[in-house]
């Protein structure tokens, strides 16, 4: 059991990549040699058994990640020169309607391996990704994957790790030849060849190095001192006294340069075909962290959210994080990432993020993506999952001792809704509980009723991302869905200034409502992170201090929907800098009323103007095909960013989202169903003016339809 295990001796890693990089496949490999599996299944096998980690029914069918998998292994290195290390895995999706599977993994964290495709190099996904793990400062080991795949290039990735994601790469390994003749992996650290024999890879053979590699390898091992040098203060004193450096100082520079996220070592190797997986295990053992490598931060609520460090250590008070739920059929499974102290079956702990409230720990688990083993105790550092433990996503326990937080995960906002309703009215009840459980376990998946057609709206990251949700409702809770057109998450902004000038008075038998406020809505920078400031520049208490908030709540209300189009305002300073109040007939509701009223006649004077969601689309067809492909995205309103020659011609794009519906279908008949694309949000630009006309057309007709009922 890990909890016995010294926490020098756990690692707590994701495997994340673009899609169809190889990261099952890998995940896979690295259970059978670790000993946790007995037999590989591949993630499309004919064997129609799956992935061990692809536990979902749809998963194995469609060939890709949905949810993310917790497994746990054992290894002892390659050549059994380790201890017994514990090594937590977190398997993560590769689309991108699926990111916050990623975010929630990364995390809880401390290490990841970023999966990467020996002949496409780095790609949309993969920058996305690196963001994820730049944003929790998760240091990572990259793995140039699919090295017998046509067009595989391990240096070319290498430096497209440095130009697209800003990295310092490293590479470790010299490859023995590539493609079909990838034979095996040369180590210039310690001057060996390794050769993957045996039905699965499982018998590792060392040689010394061919004759024609030798030259390659030493200036390979150069190579290596000399970039770890530029990163490791340590190791470059010694570079430049021009001293001989040891297998063992080079490989403690490149951990302390990794974990201090100065380096990323490069590895590769072909996990569908057994090569070089036991070496990037050996690597996740020397390379990356540990959970006392990791400093976490916490936020204590008795003394003003001041930053506190948990300490890694089991005598401490208990601090865990939920960090994802699951359902199964005995009920929610809540999975926890240990940050300190320790935890039995048994035990009481207080959910912090929710105004303390108490709940016992009837029984946890280790996973092993869906089989799970009981434990008794869990200590810090461990991830586990407990079983009856009510929680929602990013919310912190502890056992009463201390009232610390901990900062919840980034969750993007939701690019796509539909509007949907089960076929069947006996199936209401079953709809009611599969949106409820959904919502619960995917922050990203949101629901909300439309106040005006009372429909069911569901909103999310893409059409895949809703298209997976309803074929869920329709296999676990027997409840077929009938959806409406996909709509997209357009907003408002501004494009000038205005001023705000509104004097709200009414009189009526008793005490009046009497509130006046000056100020002006001003657009905010391009780079700005939020997407509404409020700034206050009342002097001399034209408008009371007591009543400023209210003018704040009315604004917020302005931007709550447009009138354009009806959809939320987005970039916009709301300022107050006069106003006047009466003794008697002000108050809050008042000055509310008048920033509102007084938001929505500076917003007509605003030049407002729509918005709409732009993707970066990146589609992967043969050569042939590529004038037709370019045809498409510029029939689609799109822009073609980059175009890369090879076997499959890359075009890069943005697109907006309004324009790929029926995208998939378009690209699959063009190409002769070779070609794929991915697609990720990348920005809010405006829409053109004569498609904006006949927007604001369409929702004064509905406007005036609705006026008549």
């Amino acid at each position: 059991m890990a909890a016995r295990i010294p926490l020098e001796r756990i690692r707590n890693i994701g495997i994340s990549a673009h899609i169809d990089s190889g990261k099952t496949t890998l995940t896979e490999r690295i259970l059978f040699y670790t000993g946790r599996i007995h037999k590989i299944h591949e993630v499309r096998g004919k064997d129609g058994v799956g992935a061990k980690m692809d536990s979902m029914d749809l998963e194995r069918e469609k060939g890709i990640t949905i949810q993310s998998a917790a497994t746990y292994c054992e290894w002892t290195g390659s050549a059994q020169q380790f201890e017994a290390h514990n090594i937590n895995i977190i398997d993560t999706p590769g689309h991108v309607d699926f990111t916050i599977e990623v975010e929630r993994a990364l995390r809880v964290l401390d290490g990841a391996i970023l999966v990467l495709d020996s002949g496409k190099g780095v790609q949309s996904q993969s920058i996305t990704v690196d963001k994820q793990m730049k944003r929790y400062h998760v240091p990572r080991i990259a793995f140039v994957n699919k090295m017998d795949n046509p067009g595989a290039n391990y240096e070319r990735v290498a430096e497209m790790l440095k130009e697209k994601l800003g990295h310092h790469p490293v590479k470790l390994q010299v490859p023995i030849g590539a493609e079909s003749s990838f034979k095996g992996i040369i180590d210039p650290i310690v001057g060996k060849a390794f050769y993957f024999d045996g039905n699965d890879g499982e018998k590792i053979r060392v040689e010394e190095i061919p004759e024609e590699y030798k030259d390659a390898a030493k200036s390979a091992r150069d190579k290596i001192v000399q970039d770890v040098a530029d990163v490791d203060d340590v190791l470059a004193e010694k570079f430049l006294m021009e001293e001989p450096v040891s297998d063992q100082e080079l490989r403690d520079a490149i951990r302390r340069a990794t974990l201090a996220l100065k380096m990323t070592p490069v590895m590769c190797g072909t996990a569908r075909c057994n090569k070089g997986v036991q070496l990037l295990l050996d690597a996740v053992i020397a390379y990356l962290p540990n959970p006392k490598d990791i400093t976490n931060e916490g936020h204590d609520q008795d003394n003003n959210e001041a930053k506190v460090v948990l300490e890694s250590d089991a005598s401490k008070p208990f601090v865990g994080l939920a960090f994802k739920l699951q359902q199964d059929k005995y009920g929610q499974l809540t999975y926890f990432r240990v940050y300190q102290g320790k935890i039995s079956a048994g035990d009481t702990i207080y959910n912090v993020s929710n105004e303390m409230r108490k709940v016992r720990v009837p029984r946890m688990f280790r996973m092993h993506a869906d089989d799970r083993e009981e434990i008794q105790i869990a200590e810090a550092g461990d991830i586990v999952a407990f079983y009856g433990v009510e929680a929602s996503s990013g919310e912190t326990f502890t056992d009463g001792k201390v009232k610390i937080t901990l900062t919840s995960m980034h969750v993007p906002a939701a690019v796509i809704s539909l509007a949907v309703a089960p076929k069947d009215r006996a199936t209401e009840v079953n709809f009611s509980k599969a949106l409820n459980r959904f919502t619960k376990e995917d922050p990203t998946f949101r629901v909300h009723q439309d106040e005006e057609s009372q429909q069911t709206i569901i909103s999310g990251m893409g059409e895949l991302h809703l298209d997976i949700y309803m074929e869920r409702m329709r296999r676990e809770y027997n409840c077929d869905v009938i959806a409406g057109k996909p709509q997209v998450a357009y907003r408002e902004t501004i494009s000038r200034r205005a001023e705000i000038a509104y004097t709200h008075k009414k009189q009526t038998g008793g005490s009046g409502q009497y509130a006046k406020v000056g100020g002006y809505l001003e657009p905010l920078p391009s780079d700005a992170v939020e997407t509404y400031e409020f700034v206050d520049e009342i002097t001399g208490g034209a408008i009371p201090r007591e009543f400023i908030p209210a003018c704040d709540k009315g604004f917020r209300e302005g931007i709550k929907k447009g009138t354009l189009i009806g959809f939320p305002i987005v970039g916009v300073r709301c300022g107050i800098n006069d106003g006047a109040a009466h003794a008697v007939d002000s108050s809050e509701m008042a000055f509310k009323t008048a920033a509102l009223m007084g938001f929505r006649e500076a917003y007509e004077k605003a030049a407002p103007t729509i918005l709409e969601p732009i993707m970066k689309v990146e589609v992967d067809a043969p050569p042939e095909f590529q004038g037709t492909v370019v045809g498409q995205i510029n029939q689609r309103r799109g822009a073609v960013l980059e175009t890369r020659a090879g076997d499959m011609t890359t075009i890069v794009a943005e697109v907006p989202l309004s324009a790929m519906f029926g995208y998939s279908t378009d690209l699959r008949s063009a190409t002769q169903g070779k070609g794929t694309y991915t697609m990720e949000f990348s920005k809010y630009a405006v829409v053109p003016r004569q498609e904006q006309d006949e927007m604001k057309k369409k929702y004064r007709e509905k406007l005036a339809a609705e006026a008549k009922k």
